[in-house]
Parts: C-alpha cells; sequence; structure tokens
C-alpha cells in the first residue's frame, strides 16, 4: 500500500500526526509551567564541561508544533505541485531535513549542539534554492549561503568566547569581561539569518527555490531562527546597554526598506518575500522594545499567514503558464475562487484587519509601542511602514485578483486537486482563528487595564485605511526600463543593497585572486623556482654549448700539437 503512495504524501501525513499528538503535551507545558532540561556530559577538561542539552519547555514545544503543521500542509500541497519532479524522493529528504535541523534548532539550548541546527538550516537552505539546476539558482544560492556564513562564524567565535564561563547553556549566562563581543557576535549572528539590514539582499533571492520551499523557509523555519535566538539570549543580552535601541533601529529601517520595495515590485514571489523581510523587520522591533512574548507570539501568528499566503501564490503562478508577473495577471477571483479566497484571508492577516489572526498579534505590538520611552521618528517610521504593508497587500489583489483580464483567456484554471485544496484549507483556518488562540494561551493580561487616547486608538487602523488609498492611486502605474527614475531604482533594489550585495563583493574578490595569482603564481613563484631554475639552467647550458662549439678548433690543435710534441720527444729517445 504504502509503495503507491508518494514520498510528499507520506512525510505530510507524519508531521500533521506528530503535531496533532504533540499539541496536547504543549498545552499541558503551557498552563501548568513545567521545563525539563536534559544534560549529558560528553566530556570534561579542567573546568570546562562539554555537554550535550535538550530542552522540553512551553517555547520549545509550541514552535515546534507550528513549524511541524505548516510543514505537513506544505508537503500535502508539495504531492501535486512537484508531482511532475523527478527527483520528488530526494527534495522530500531534504525538506524533512530541514524541518529536523529547526527541530534540534529549537530543542537544544547548548550553543556548540544548536550549530548543528544552525549549520544544518543554512546548507540544507543551500541545496533547496539550487533545486531548479541553473545559473539563476546557483548565484541566488551563493548569496544566501555566503551571507548565512557570516551568522556561522559569529555563532563559532562566540562560543569561544564563552569558553570563559566554563559552560554554553543559553538560559544560565552571567556578566564577565567579553560581555559586550559575545553579544555582538551574537546579534550579528542573529541579523544575518534573520536578514535585517545591511544583510536583507539574500531573502528575495532565496525565491529561486520552489514554492513550497518558499512558503516553509519564509514562514516558521529559517528566517525565524535568528529572531528565536534572540529570543533565548534575551536575558544575557538586555544587560548591554546599546543592544535594545540598535535593534530597534536596524529592525525599522528593515521594516520600512522592505514595505517601500514591495510597492514597486512586480515579481509575485519577491512581495511576499519582501512582506516577509517587513514582518521580520516587525519581530526584530519588538524585541527592540522589550516585548519578547509578543515578538514569539506575532512569529506565530505570520507563520499560519505567510505560509497561506504563500502556498496560494504557488498554486496562482501553477495555474498561470508558471508567470510570475502581477502585470500578466487577472480576473483570477473568477477562476479560482477557493484560491483567492484564501489569499484574501492572508492578505487581510497581514495588513492586521480586525479578527484575522495577525490582527492579534499586530495590533498589540504597534499599541505597546505607543507606550514606550522611545523616540517619536521611530513611532512615526514604524506606522508609516504598516501603512506601507497595507499598500503593497491591497496592491498585489488589485493588480492579481480584481483588474481586468491580462492573462491568456484560452488558459481555463481548475480546482480540481485535493492536495492543494486541503492544504490551503487546513491553513486558512489557521489564519483566522490561530490569532485567538494564541492570545487566549500565550498572553496573560495583568489586572490594570491599558489606557490609551482614542487619537493613539485609531492610529493603527488610520494607516491601514491610508495604506488602502495609496494603493489604489498606484496599483495599475507602468515599469519598465524606459521611464524608471534613479528614485524607483533606488527602491526597488533594496536601497541598492541587492547590487552592492552581490557585483562589488564578487568583483573585488576576483580582481584580487587574479592579481595575486599574477604576481604570486605566475610571478615571483615562478621566477624563484621552477620556471626559473629551468630559465638559468638552460642558459648556462647554451653558453657552455656555444663555448665548445667555438672552442672546438682549438681543442683539436691543442690535442695536435701536444701529440707532435709527445712523438717528437719519444722518437728522440
Amino acid at each position: 500500500m504504502f509503495n503507491k503512495i508518494k514520498s510528499s504524501s507520506i512525510s505530510s501525513l507524519f508531521l500533521l500526526t506528530y503535531s496533532i499528538i504533540l499539541f496536547p503535551i504543549t498545552l499541558m507545558f503551557l498552563f501548568k509551567q513545567h521545563m525539563f532540561l536534559f544534560e549529558w556530559t560528553i566530556t570534561q577538561m579542567s573546568s570546562c564541561n562539554m555537554s550535550f542539552m535538550f530542552i522540553i519547555d512551553p517555547i520549545s514545544l509550541s514552535f515546534s508544533n507550528v513549524v511541524c503543521c505548516i510543514s505537513g500542509c506544505v508537503m500535502m500541497f508539495s504531492s501535486s505541485y512537484m508531482s511532475h519532479d523527478p527527483f520528488l524522493k530526494r527534495f522530500c529528504w531534504l525538506v524533512m531535513l530541514f524541518v529536523l535541523s529547526m527541530n534540534m534548532l529549537v530543542f537544544i539550548p547548548s550553543l556548540p549542539s544548536l550549530l548543528l541546527g544552525w549549520d544544518g538550516l543554512g546548507i540544507i537552505s543551500f541545496a533547496l534554492v539550487i533545486y531548479y539546476q541553473n545559473m539563476k539558482s546557483l548565484g541566488a544560492g551563493m548569496i544566501t549561503v555566503l551571507a548565512n556564513r557570516i551568522g556561522d562564524v559569529m555563532i563559532l567565535i562566540s562560543i569561544g568566547l564563552l569558553v570563559l564561563q566554563s559552560h554554553w547553556n543559553i538560559l544560565v549566562m552571567w556578566d564577565f569581561h567579553l560581555m559586550v563581543p559575545t553579544a555582538l557576535c551574537l546579534m550579528i549572528a542573529a541579523m544575518t539569518k534573520s536578514a535585517q539590514i545591511p544583510f536583507s539582499s539574500w531573502l528575495p533571492a532565496a525565491m529561486a527555490a520552489p514554492t513550497p520551499v518558499s512558503a516553509l523557509v519564509h514562514s516558521s523555519t529559517l528566517v525565524t531562527a535568528g529572531v528565536f535566538l534572540i529570543i533565548r539570549f534575551f536575558p544575557f543580552l538586555t544587560t548591554i546597554q546599546w543592544f535594545k535601541p540598535s535593534l530597534l533601529f536596524i529592525s525599522v529601517l528593515t521594516l520600512l526598506m522592505a514595505g517601500i520595495g514591495a510597492n514597486y515590485e512586480t515579481d509575485l514571489k519577491k512581495i511576499i518575500a519582501l512582506s516577509t523581510l517587513s514582518q521580520l523587520g516587525v519581530m526584530m522591533m519588538s524585541l527592540g522594545l522589550n516585548m519578547v512574548y509578543l515578538s514569539l507570539f506575532h512569529l506565530y501568528t505570520h507563520a499560519l499567514f505567510k505560509a497561506l499566503l504563500f502556498l496560494c501564490a504557488g498554486s496562482i503562478i501553477h495555474n498561470s503558464s508558471n508567470t510570475q508577473d502581477i502585470r500578466y495577471m487577472g480576473m483570477i477571483s473568477y477562476q479560482s475562487p477557493l484560491t483567492i479566497m484564501c489569499m484574501n484571508i492572508a492578505n487581510l492577516s497581514l495588513c492586521g484587519a480586525p479578527f484575522m489572526s495577525g490582527f492579534y498579534s499586530k495590533d498589540l505590538i504597534l499599541e505597546t509601542s505607543l507606550y514606550m520611552p522611545t523616540n517619536m521618528i521611530m513611532i512615526f517610521l514604524i506606522f508609516l511602514a504598516t501603512g506601507m504593508t497595507a499598500a503593497y497587500s491591497f496592491r498585489l489583489s488589485f493588480c492579481s485578483l480584481w483588474s481586468y483580464m491580462k492573462n491568456n483567456p484560452y488558459h481555463s484554471k481548475q480546482e480540481l486537486d485535493p492536495y492543494i485544496n486541503w492544504a490551503t484549507t487546513i491553513l486558512g483556518l489557521t489564519a483566522i482563528v490561530g490569532g485567538l488562540l494564541f492570545q487566549i494561551v500565550f498572553i496573560e493580561f495583568s489586572p490594570t487595564i491599558m489606557m490609551m487616547p482614542f487619537l493613539f486608538k485609531i492610529m493603527t487602523p488610520i494607516s491601514i485605511i491610508m495604506g488602502l488609498f495609496v494603493a489604489m492611486i498606484i496599483w495599475d502605474s507602468p515599469y519598465n526600463s524606459k521611464n524608471m527614475n534613479k528614485i524607483i531604482f533606488f527602491f526597488s533594489t533594496m536601497w541598492f543593497l541587492a547590487p552592492i550585495s552581490a557585483q562589488p563583493l564578487t568583483k573585488f574578490s576576483m580582481l584580487l585572486g587574479t592579481n595575486l595569482m599574477k604576481s604570486i603564481d605566475l610571478g615571483w613563484l615562478e621566477i624563484m623556482g621552477g620556471q626559473g631554475i629551468l630559465y638559468s639552467t638552460s642558459s648556462m647550458s647554451n653558453q657552455n654549448q656555444k663555448l665548445q662549439m667555438k672552442t672546438f678548433n682549438f681543442f683539436i690543435m691543442f690535442m695536435m700539437s701536444v701529440l707532435m710534441i709527445l712523438l717528437m720527444i719519444f722518437n728522440s729517445y
């Protein structure tokens, strides 16, 4: 029986079953606030203890539950989307290893052991980004893996610095004299994984991967690893005075850059990738404002509606002759009503529309940010970026769903595949009710009521409505190479981050390598080495040969004269 079932369907069944079994255990740990820490001492050298740790607490269990639920739906979607792929088993193994790496990252609180999951995410993401084997995928994969290697090196440096604590337990860190460089290394590592400025360019480039992989990477696995690392290290990192202001500044810049850039993008998957970048900015911003549990809450709700958004986008691309340009789409709502309904649910949840799952976390974060002692400019930029989120979400809907038909009229779209329908329906339900369930379970409201002026209360709805008006103005503006001015080019290339991250660094390293090769390999090493010795011996042998040729007659005359003298001497005797 199992020989006839696809490997992706078996993977989906396993992941969903695991998620269902884990759900009541997660609730029990949440309500009773249990935490178990298992430690296995591998070796002990002087005062340094090498141990393997394993933690079971509400955060790790709930994170694993969300990851496996989304992964199960994504693998169910892959059963249809990747059905014609000849290497489906390889794809399933890579995705399952990806989910395993994320679970290892979540359940292991020891920094050296955490590298198993951290490096596993980086390596397997590279293998998945270059899955379609062409030069574009290879370039995107190289940017992805090299950007993530910076974070890996920072983790290795922090492991070396934390030797002074005689342990690597993330949960029990204390003050020591190299605390500032350790915190800086951990912060840079989290920024590379979660694609904050200036490491943002790899996130849209990773769209070269298959759409189910994009749904998994951009919702709950790779990009949230950096946020999760900061959440685990947060008590240690908050002892550094500059940590929270610098994280807030970088995250708000990322949020603003992604929000503006998505309004000038025409690739469907890249728009959703930039929306992921903006929501990662929201999570980092809430951490910078000391809202740890709200950040985790938004991470969960964002994972649910972002996976749904990617699956709906993949279904639209699959049914539109593999077209990703939103300028060639239109009237899809009449042709794929279920997909478009789920996509609208995800879009409204992304904007923070009332009573969708994104509303419960995003509205709380924005309202709490008004109470935090921070800069007025920061608050303005946060709400401006929120309006931009609404603008690109509605622009996406206007362009591809409700505009006039701009695609091929003879290409009919059907929703007859049960794998796609079930995957989008399950995630659609979680995108509606997930936020309320998470709020009931996670957020413990204090008895004191948070009083707010009416103007502050309506700032979030006003920014969403303003974003809707901006989307209505700019949704049909043409973007081609002739009328694209420098400002549009600046915003559409993520403030020049995309070209700066790829071309100058590559060109510099290639020029450096070429010059080193010319001066050392083809220069001094050749002169002082084999070529130089060959040249000197050859010239010496040539000179010797010329000398011998020129003095040949002299030698013969000399020998004849010596012989004559000898004969004369012998005759005289």
